[in-house]
């Protein structure tokens, strides 16, 4: 674990918090943007003129409003995550994500029909990392509690 720790500075809680304020980012914007715009959402995310989410209609504010209700939730306890890095919070952090992101990768990798190159690239990849930076916290927190046990055995 000597990745973990350069010259006695510990890098793993920086790494882990680092990860998460990116996810919070990810959700809270996201979220934010279909439960309080949700038709400018659908028409419109991600953004800059490209449109994922209204090349699969119909329209239904109903479930955009859920799923940025459900975004913003998910935001909450990755802030709480970030905020304390308690290491059971973390994990449950990443597991509910993956729960989610998970799905929804493989959901995506199967209909990319109708996205131009670039749109393709760009949601494959933001995609796969909504399912690596959970992956990533798994493996940093499991990292620590091998540190801890270590700590404590000795």
């Amino acid at each position: 674990m000597a990745w973990l720790v350069r010259d006695g500075e510990v890098l793993a809680p920086r790494l882990s918090r680092t990860i998460l304020w990116a996810l919070f980012a990810t959700l809270a914007l996201t979220g934010g943007w279909a439960l309080g715009a949700p038709r400018s959402f659908y028409d419109g995310f991600p953004g800059a003129g490209h449109t994922w989410v209204a090349l699969f209609p119909p329209y239904n504010e109903h479930l955009v409003r859920d799923v940025g209700g459900l975004s913003l939730s998910l935001a909450v306890l990755t802030a709480a995550a970030a905020l304390t890095l308690q290491r059971l919070l973390v994990t449950v952090t990443a597991l509910a994500t993956l729960v989610w992101s998970t799905p929804h990768l493989l959901f995506h990798l199967g209909h990319l029909e109708g996205l131009g190159t670039a749109d393709k690239v760009g949601q494959v990849v933001a995609l796969v990392l909504g399912v690596a930076a959970p992956l990533a916290l798994l493996g940093l927190a499991a990292a620590a509690g091998r540190g801890a046990r270590a700590t404590h055995s000795q």
